[in-house]
């Protein structure tokens, strides 16, 4: 028992921290959060959400481990990321631009952030890289050293919380700490939109700035990997 609740544990702070660093993804939760509401964002979190899902459950059929063995599909897959990244950054930016304050809107409103951040999710190359590396040993009989593969904090946390994987409770757990995430920031964010002028505009254009920078990143990444096949 003690240990099933261990592994729980572990989990829930191995899919948090995995969820809350800067990046593409919550760049587009943050944008359907202040321009959408608390449930825009939710829908948007629940997309990324459903493609983590969808790789673990790729990645233990041994569908994901593909993609590392042909260059040429991960290639595409990128190229398709920077490619989304760099359309919504421009989104992002126009709505920056035509949003003056939060915007509360009826809850109805689908901004369709459940399939941007879905689609953007699934060419994510650092989505793909992780269950390449890490997510799909997660029901393997392994320790798993949690915060070494966390974006910012992995050499100073590294070797803090090892877990043993093969357990239900850790893959449970993993997905607890992601919803916690994309539940618990776009509250934040509606929170403190609701009380800082301009909050929203600024939020906009800064997942615009995100995506952008990534997307360029991405697409860079993709050439080097495509052209010397087309040569």
């Amino acid at each position: 028992m003690a240990s099933t609740l261990a592994s729980l544990f572990a989990g829930l702070l191995f899919g948090f921290a995995l969820a809350s660093p800067p990046g593409p993804m919550n760049a587009i939760i943050a944008e359907e959060s202040v321009l959408g509401g608390w449930l825009s964002g939710v829908r948007a979190g629940l997309g990324a959400f459903t493609a983590d899902a969808c790789f673990f459950v790729l990645a233990w059929l041994g569908v994901v481990a593909f993609v590392e063995t042909v260059p040429a599909v991960k290639g595409v897959m990128v190229l398709a990321g920077g490619v989304l990244m760099c359309y919504f950054a421009y989104g992002a930016a126009r709505d920056a631009m035509s949003e003056t304050d939060f915007v509360d809107v009826d809850p109805d409103d689908d901004r369709k952030g459940f399939s941007k951040a879905f689609v953007l999710a699934l060419t994510n190359p650092y989505q793909i890289v992780f269950w390449l590396t890490v997510g799909v040993h997660m029901l393997d009989d392994r320790a798993i050293d949690v915060f070494s593969h966390v974006p910012y904090v992995s050499e100073s946390l590294a070797g803090t919380v090892v877990v043993q994987a093969g357990s239900l409770a850790l893959v449970v757990g993993f997905f607890g700490g992601i919803l916690v995430w994309v539940t618990g920031f776009p509250a934040t964010l509606v929170a403190v939109g609701k009380r800082v002028d301009r909050f929203a505009p600024v939020v906009a254009g800064a997942s615009a700035v995100v995506l952008a920078l990534f997307g360029v990143f991405f697409l860079v990444d993709a050439v080097q990997t495509l052209a010397p096949m087309v040569v």
